[in-house]
């Protein structure tokens, strides 16, 4: 959580670092840390405890434009360095994390607000994006093709986009960042990087140690700051930036695509959810519940692949709904860094108000609470882990997604109208369904019109696995092998007059 200041009062810090000068409050650009031209600063807090953690630089539009210089200059030799160069840094960038995990988890845990087990998951979750495009940057493969003249040949090159504006969100403050930042460094590309002004510190961290990794200046920039539309209208307005990459909400997606149109500029957008989790007849209900448990309350809800709407056929709904609320009533709720918890804080009072009015209004539409349901005893950003039963579409739950821990079951007869119920949603992130037919499997992962299907699992994240959504939920795929499309140019080079 974040909140203004100008003068910068004393931060308690993050207990337990081995390495202080991880804890980084200044913005780099140009491979120089620096503070805003002005000095003002902006707390970072953690959300368990609205304690101040840091003072972090509030940058605006003259920094920015520097950092979008310093990336182009950077960008001829970055560009022109072999493979293998690029490589050995992302390597040695990756290993420079899994060093400091520790460290990593507790910043992240203090800003963030997520148990600390599930924040190390995050970071060895990061490095291995590194890993992965570090193998990739070999992998960049041009083509020849059969000529349509007996004195022409056809060469096609995949050449790096250049400049990269990355705007990354609080949920996943390293992964989301190693996500979009190292396939474009692999590819070739210099990045100024927009970490979410609610969760910098990791990001400041990464860059440090991107840094001890051997990465030059200028080709990544981390741009902190609080005004997101003079940050936004910078790397929007400038040409010279080829490539928006945004982790995010539909509504703000859909407006910086439409700004990016300006320019033309390339655009990949991961954009929110509305997932629905399909439990058959025939499911392993076991597996089926812990898929849920793993898939609706890591990171408290606050994810955008996690189950917002929870489908259960009829011969087995009221088995599933008793389990499930016993699961969900024993998580250990409380600070991430106060000891062996299952769930966090909320970022933020404005999340803790979402929940509260999905919860509200699903409940005077005839709802029922079967655990939680209401704020936690432990106050400020905390909630129970809550179970509804009895929900119907229509509701604001059903519509909207939540990101809380909140996990509402819906009832339904048959596979036609489950099917129905899963793709009643604009969204088309991720989907999950838990059945032993693998005919239905096979027709049900076909028919559902989601960008990710986890069949018989609650986890589909992965580096070699294509993340992206479809319909309203987003343009195109990070991860994987074809996470380094979205930052590669294809030219098409005709060369005549070759004698034959």
């Amino acid at each position: 959580m974040t909140t203004t200041t100008e003068v910068r009062s004393p931060a308690a810090g993050v207990p337990g670092l081995t390495r202080a000068d991880l804890l980084e409050g200044r913005a780099l650009v140009g491979g120089d840390w620096i503070d805003a031209d002005g000095g003002a600063a902006f707390e970072v807090t953690d959300p368990a405890d609205g304690r101040v953690i840091a003072h972090v630089a509030d940058l605006g539009a003259a920094e920015t434009a520097r950092a979008v210089d310093a990336a182009h200059t950077a960008l001829p030799a970055w560009r022109g360095a072999l493979a293998g160069e690029r490589e050995r840094v992302l390597r040695r960038w990756h290993d420079r994390i899994n060093a400091h995990v520790d460290d990593l988890a507790r910043l992240m845990t203090a800003e963030q607000g997520k148990p600390l087990a599930e924040a190390r998951g995050e970071v060895t979750y990061a490095a291995a994006f590194l890993d992965w495009f570090a193998g990739e940057a070999r992998r960049v493969r041009g083509e020849v093709l059969m000529p349509h003249q007996p004195d022409r040949r056809i060469l096609v090159l995949r050449q790096p986009v250049g400049v990269v504006a990355a705007i990354t969100p609080w949920n996943f403050p390293a992964a989301m960042i190693a996500r979009k930042v190292a396939p474009a460094l692999a590819a070739g590309c210099t990045v100024v990087l927009k970490p979410s002004e609610l969760t910098p510190l990791s990001a400041l961290a990464l860059a440090r140690l991107a840094h001890e990794a051997g990465l030059p200046p200028g080709v990544l920039n981390v741009v902190t700051g609080r005004d997101a539309e003079a940050i936004g209208s910078v790397v929007l307005d400038d040409p010279r930036v080829r490539k928006l990459t945004f982790t995010g909400s539909t509504p703000v997606g859909k407006r910086l695509a439409a700004r990016a149109a300006g320019t033309m500029k390339r655009i990949s957008m991961e954009l929110g959810g509305n997932a629905p989790f399909l439990v058959f007849d025939d499911a392993d209900l076991g597996a089926a519940i812990d898929g849920v448990m793993a898939s609706k309350f890591r990171n408290t809800g606050q994810t955008c692949v996690c189950a917002n709407r929870i489908l259960v056929q009829a011969g087995v709904h009221d088995a599933f709904v008793e389990r499930l609320a016993a699961r969900a009533a024993a998580l250990r709720v409380g600070p991430g860094l106060g000891g062996e918890t299952d769930q966090g804080p909320l970022i933020d009072a404005r999340a803790v108000q979402k929940v509260a009015a999905h919860v509200s209004d699903a409940v005077s539409a005839g709802a029922h609470v079967l655990t939680g349901g209401g704020p936690h005893a432990l106050g400020g950003n905390f909630w129970q882990p809550t179970v509804l039963a009895g929900v119907r579409h229509g509701m604001r739950v059903t519509l909207e997604e939540t990101f809380g821990p909140l996990a509402p079951v819906m009832r339904f007869e048959d596979d036609d109208e489950g099917l129905a119920l899963a793709n009643a949603t604009p969204a088309g992130l991720a989907a999950y369904a838990f059945t032993r037919d693998m005919a239905r499997t096979l027709r049900i992962a076909e028919r559902l019109e989601f960008g990710i299907v986890g069949m018989n699992t609650g986890l589909v994240s992965s580096e070699i696995i294509p993340f992206g959504g479809i319909k309203e939920s987003g343009i195109g795929r990070e991860g994987s092998h074809l996470g380094l499309n979205d930052f590669l140019d294809v030219k098409s080079v005709c060369i005549g007059g070759v004698r034959p």
